[in-house]
């Protein structure tokens, strides 16, 4: 199985559209995939689940009661009865949920996810997702989208992760934020995961006929940073897409994003 975490500590760099676009073409491709969604945001879970997102909600079935449920009992996947007798035995699988495209799955997000961090990191539960992924072994390919700060879930997804993606828009602000998220994607790589691989960085909103993209491009490239051949372009296309909630390879399987992301995924794998 291999584990993606998508990061960037920056905002709007498309990491949702990313995940869920990945995952979509992995999930086509015949791979049974689960995407994990840890942006309070939800975006990735109302991407892919569209209306469907309210109701799990109501239910109890997302990461954030898989977090709950680490900090309630101190397993994350069986309560033990015998300390927690009132309590019903609840099980990873609870959490996950069958998309409408077959061989893609989810574990959605909530927004109170930022309520319980300082709890979850207070009590030292930075490798209950990385426990959690490990427990799956029948999926194939694991993706996880992250917010877009390097705090306790992005910091688990690291740790959880055997590789990490980058997204990337050609602007100054993410040109200087792209060493930040280096050091820091260095430091969980020294101190946490010794096998986690940088595949590299995803330019998004690309414009081939830009000047300026193709010298921070080249900038980039001469301070050593792994740009991946592959680009995607900006499309309206994609926020049809978003709008829709069908991944680009379910909704224009012939439209040159698409393309482009499958060109991206089989770069990568």
């Amino acid at each position: 199985m291999i584990s993606r975490v998508v990061f960037n500590k920056k905002g709007g760099v498309g990491k949702t559209t990313i995940t869920c676009n990945l995952a979509a073409i992995s999930a086509s491709s015949g791979k049974k995939t689960l995407v994990i969604d840890l942006d309070p945001q939800a975006n990735t879970s109302q991407y892919l689940m569209n209306n469907r997102y309210n109701e799990i909600k109501k239910e109890g079935c997302t990461v954030l009661d898989f977090y709950k449920a680490s900090l309630d009992s101190g397993s994350a996947f069986v309560f033990n009865p015998f300390f927690f007798p009132n309590t019903p035995a609840l099980k990873t699988e609870s959490f996950i949920h069958e998309t409408k495209f077959e061989n893609l799955y989810l574990i959605p997000s909530h927004p109170d996810l930022a309520d319980i961090e300082s709890q979850l990191a207070n009590k030292h539960k930075i490798y209950k997702l990385k426990e959690m992924i490990e427990k799956f072994t029948d999926y194939e390919a694991v993706f996880i989208d992250t917010p877009p700060a390097m705090n306790f879930f992005s910091q688990s997804a690291l740790i959880a992760a055997s590789r990490c993606l980058i997204p990337f828009d050609c602007d100054a602000f993410s040109k200087d934020a792209i060493f930040d998220v280096g050091k820091h994607i260095g430091d969980i790589q020294n101190d946490h995961n010794h096998d986690l691989v940088v595949e590299g960085i995803i330019v998004n909103q690309y414009m081939s006929r830009a000047n300026y993209p193709q010298k921070v491009i080249k900038d980039l490239q001469e301070e050593g940073i792994p740009i991946l051949s592959s680009k995607i372009s900006s499309s309206v296309k994609i926020r049809e897409s978003h709008h829709e909630s069908i991944p680009m390879i379910y909704l224009n399987p012939r439209h040159k994003v698409t393309q482009e992301y499958e060109a991206l995924y089989n770069e990568i794998n």
